[in-house]
């Protein structure tokens, strides 16, 4: 386990997990654009460097499915149905991950909100071993208060946190590379 110990993580230690971004939920968010954004971002980054990529709903059925710039992107990635805070407490979730091979040490979280979801999906992430890394601006809840309260007690409890750019950067290692030229694209294209 990498618990942010001086280590750099490596793109087969790692898998994306996108918590409740759902329509009627996103519109009460503090900053929802951003984390909508980003969450397309790292999905997108997911899927080019072949990292699973898992999610969630939260009671879909008053809640409904995720915002119109995700949910067309949601096509083959498993999103069980939840009604409990932290994912890992979802008996699918949770058999989801028993899958994922032994290698698989970093769970990258985006999503909402940062001191319910997150920050309990974040601690049943460690129960299980595993390192929560919380992508900072693909996080976010109802108050900016409660957003900035929560990373500092993510912090505290274990979990590694910072932005988006600084993990996609971390995973690609290099520049000049295949990967990196198909990645470049999408950080230009999120930062204009």
């Amino acid at each position: 386990m990498n618990k942010g110990n001086g280590m750099l993580l490596q793109p087969e230690n790692c898998c994306l997990h996108m918590v409740d971004l759902q329509k009627s939920l996103m519109a009460q968010i503090y900053e929802a654009d951003r984390v909508v954004a980003v969450t397309k971002l790292m999905l997108n980054f997911a899927r080019i460097i072949k990292m699973p990529v898992s999610a969630n709903t939260q009671y879909r059925k008053g809640l409904g499915l995720y915002v119109p710039e995700l949910e067309p992107l949601m096509e083959g990635i498993p999103r069980p149905d939840k009604v409990e805070f932290n994912a890992m407490a979802n008996a699918e979730t949770f058999s989801y991950f028993s899958l994922l091979p032994a290698n698989v040490t970093t769970v990258i979280l985006v999503g909402v909100e940062t001191h319910i979801c997150i920050y309990q999906t974040a601690a049943g992430i460690l129960a299980r071993g595993l390192t929560p890394w919380i992508v900072a601006d693909g996080v976010s809840a109802r108050s900016e208060y409660n957003h900035h309260l929560a990373l500092q007690r993510l912090r505290e409890m274990g979990a590694v946190i910072g932005p988006a750019e600084m993990l996609i950067y971390e995973l690609l290692g290099k520049a000049g590379t295949p990967l990196f030229k198909e990645v470049l694209p999408l950080i230009i294209d999120h930062t204009n």
